[in-house]
């Protein structure tokens, strides 16, 4: 897995995704812990209300910025967004009401939705080999189970010494330290696509997605992460300093070891994907997403805790990590950024909805009900990705684009003809 880090290009790509993730998995503590300050008991409603702006930032700029990605040099884009990321970053520790948390995110996540599709559009550029982009994915999955597992566990250690508005000034450093890396490499050009009006090239990549099943179900598994992650993102922090009765590093502990569960996915999925298709790996960690959200209402301890998130975790990382090998497919080049855009804006719609659950109904009814309804809205997700992704498609099938229309009619024709006939 790691030869492909002899690739100078990718490899100072990789080192800037890891520091970046790292200042961004130390923001998330200190957002909680913020939280947890500004709003007490009710910190699991700040949260998620703060979550679902970074998805509606994600779900609304992200086709917008893919739209104008061709037109402006890539390094020029990514670098300019990680400088805004950096600014808005210093701002958060200075916070002192709950609306100032609500500007800052969307800011932030502004800069994110132009930036991290564009990043991820970039690697199958630069690494054109299927296996070896198979292999990127991989590390790709680890640098944010890593940053899942370590940020936490650096925060408990910083959080013994310091308090936590300093957390935030690693993000900045994390974001200033991608710039600078990407500033250290050339990268590729999109291919040129052919001239479209801005509506089109707006909405090519959703035309596209929704007229492909695999993607279709990919988008329904997407719920079903949305759903368990939800749970670990937002109630964390309620679950362990409320319910469980402990305290701040005990908090980082819990989110460690859903990163740790993730990691050991990652891990393992290179070779299993040598063996066996993305769809039944991709649906048997959902499957695990589901089960695991579904046993929340049996935790009575902080080690029952960790195992669960351990266990969904697993899951989390078992269904995210073949998405890119599907998009890569299901796009041509020139394609590319519309497609992971698309992706991008999808899923974090499933995110915007599933946040904002999480975060009221354990306000307002407790964990234990909102276990059982993120894993029923798991569930949904799961079923509907076996009925919309047949299991006889065949992966790998030359097809275009030419006749995706843009009319929710002429796509769901094109479904429809899609699964009789394989793309």
């Amino acid at each position: 897995m790691l030869a492909i880090l002899a690739n100078r290009t990718y490899r100072h790509l990789f080192a800037a995704q890891i520091i970046a993730l790292i200042g961004t998995g130390l923001a998330t503590v200190a957002l909680g812990l913020l939280a947890w300050q500004l709003a007490g008991a009710d910190a699991g409603l700040v949260l998620g209300t703060a979550l679902a702006i970074k998805m509606v930032a994600y779900v609304t700029l992200a086709p917008i910025a893919s739209a104008f990605a061709d037109r402006v040099p890539r390094r020029a884009m990514l670098v300019a967004l990680d400088l805004i990321r950096a600014t808005v970053a210093v701002a958060l520790p200075f916070v002192g009401e709950v609306w100032h948390v609500y500007v800052l995110i969307f800011l932030l996540q502004a800069a994110s939705a132009g930036f991290t599709p564009t990043f991820q559009a970039t690697i199958p550029d630069v690494l054109p080999d299927e296996a070896e982009y198979t292999r990127a994915l991989s590390l790709s999955r680890l640098a944010y189970d890593l940053e899942s597992l370590l940020s936490p566990m650096l925060a408990a250690a910083l959080l013994t010494v310091v308090s936590f508005p300093v957390l935030f000034g690693g993000t900045v450093i994390g974001f200033l330290a991608s710039a600078g890396l990407v500033l250290t490499v050339t990268l590729p050009a999109p291919r040129p696509a052919q001239p479209r009006g801005i509506w089109d090239r707006t909405t090519r990549g959703i035309r596209i997605y929704l007229a492909t099943p695999r993607l279709r179900g990919l988008l329904a598994l997407n719920l079903a992460v949305a759903a368990a992650g939800a749970m670990v993102i937002v109630n964390t922090v309620v679950l362990v300093q409320t319910q469980l009765g402990h305290g701040e590093t005990q908090t980082a502990l819990a989110l460690a070891a859903f990163g740790g569960g993730s990691m050991a996915a990652a891990l393992l999925l290179p070779k299993l994907l040598e063996r066996i298709p993305d769809r039944p790996a991709m649906i048997a960690g959902a499957g695990m997403l589901t089960i695991g959200t579904a046993l929340g209402p049996l935790i009575g301890s902080l080690p029952a805790l960790m195992a669960l998130w351990l266990l969904i975790g697993f899951g989390y990382s078992l269904t995210q990590t073949p998405t890119g090998r599907l998009l890569r497919r299901s796009a041509h080049p020139e394609d590319r950024p519309a497609i992971f855009a698309a992706q991008f804006a999808l899923s974090h719609a499933c995110w915007l909805i599933t946040y904002p659950l999480a975060g009221r109904f354990g306000a307002g009814l407790g964990p234990d009900a909102t276990f059982l309804l993120m894993a029923g809205i798991a569930a949904i997700g799961v079923i509907a990705a076996m009925r919309l992704w047949p299991a006889n498609l065949v992966d790998d099938v030359a097809h275009d684009h030419q006749d995706c229309h843009p009319t929710i009619r002429t796509c769901a024709r094109m479904a429809r003809r899609a699964i009789t006939t394989p793309w």
